[in-house]
């Protein structure tokens, strides 16, 4: 069967009345996008993409419009680069831990994948040496997230000029998903894509992680314009058009994403400091990399096993994590606070008890 474990799981048993499982930002309300008459207007123009949607993205990031594609979230304009860019047979190297959907869909699309590690002992960094190693004759793409999912480890500047170079001597591709890279912004810090960094690099985003704005779906791919061309077309054998009214509201949401983005960061200072508060109060008890950006952490329990902590939080506390098995690590578990800070809080607590209840059964 051709799917996604995570997505399957996220969609029918990730709920729970405290739910540290989801990876974004609080939805926002459709108040609070502040819309105006003229953003239901269903009249849309003929020809590739809504014209000032295009130019509110090639606008942020510095970059030309004819190197943007528009696509429904970040997981399908990951879809729609790999279907572009691999055909079956064609090898793609694949960040380990990774989100399972850039693994479905390249067993969906016939390729061989190969696995290149970040590991906690290098800070969930990326070494170059070891993804030069792995591509052959046979590499179309390396695929990576920034920041990553499920670390928030942010990429260094020289990984991403190494891969640069492994694809400039090699032919092959750099698909990065930049989604949670946003929250640089929400940060109040400077993001740069690394599509700026050369045509070697596709890279692909949207405005559901860090704004909020995931029932939107607006998502893009940047890449050079005769591979934007290419999926503008290939695009054609999914939809014919995007539903416009999704695309005049994403540009209402660009013109004011200064203010949207102050909401998250608003949110996200007050959950950060409850989950320093409770990180600080379990140094013993959990393994991780801590992130003053991301909104999802990747922690392994130290005294119990993470499976029997997930379902312990599930059975007994009403609360949920991700199981670290959906990101092929089962000794970890991703934990997320994007979500209503009082709902943070109440889960933050309930996995403190968890913890300790595990800590004195073991103990006892």
């Amino acid at each position: 069967m051709k799917h996604s474990t995570y997505m399957e799981w996220a969609k029918t048993q990730s709920q729970a009345k405290f739910n540290l499982a989801t990876s974004g930002v609080l939805d926002m309300s459709f108040e609070e996008l502040a819309t105006e008459p003229e953003d239901f207007d269903l009249r849309r123009p003929l020809g590739y993409g809504f014209p000032p949607l295009l130019h509110a993205i090639a606008s942020r990031f510095g970059v030309a419009e004819d190197c943007v594609v528009t696509a429904m979230g970040t997981s399908f304009a990951n879809h729609l680069a790999m279907a572009l860019l691999l055909s079956p047979g064609d090898e793609v190297l694949v960040e380990h831990p990774a989100y399972d959907p850039l693994l479905a869909v390249s067993a969906y699309l016939g390729a061989s994948v190969k696995r290149f590690h970040r590991r906690f002992q290098n800070g969930f960094q990326i070494d170059v040496d070891e993804v030069r190693e792995l591509v052959g004759v046979n590499t179309r793409l390396i695929v990576v997230s920034n920041l990553h999912n499920p670390t928030s480890a942010a990429l260094e500047l020289e990984t991403l000029k190494g891969l640069q170079r492994i694809a400039q001597r090699t032919g092959v591709r750099v698909l990065v998903d930049e989604v949670y890279l946003e929250l640089l912004n929400v940060a109040g810090r400077p993001l740069r894509s690394s599509f700026t960094l050369g045509p070697e690099f596709i890279v692909t985003s949207s405005l559901t992680k860090a704004y909020g704005l995931s029932g939107l779906r607006c998502g893009w791919i940047l890449a050079e314009a005769k591979v934007a061309q290419q999926l503008w077309r290939l695009n054609d054998l999914y939809y014919a058009t995007a539903p416009h009214l999704i695309e005049r509201l994403s540009v209402r949401a660009f013109a004011t994403l200064d203010r949207i983005a102050q909401r998250s960061s608003h949110l996200l200072k007050a959950n950060r400091t409850l989950l320093n508060q409770f990180l600080d109060s379990h140094a013993e008890d959990l393994e991780l990399l801590r992130t003053d950006i991301g909104t999802v952490l990747f922690p392994r329990p130290t005294r119990v096993s993470a499976s029997a902590l997930c379902d312990t939080l599930r059975r007994d506390y009403e609360t949920t994590v991700v199981p670290g098995s959906f990101f092929e690590m089962p000794d970890r578990f991703r934990l997320g606070i994007g979500g209503r800070t009082e709902i943070v809080d109440a889960g933050l607590q309930r996995l403190s008890d968890a913890l300790a209840k595990h800590s004195a059964t073991n103990q006892g």
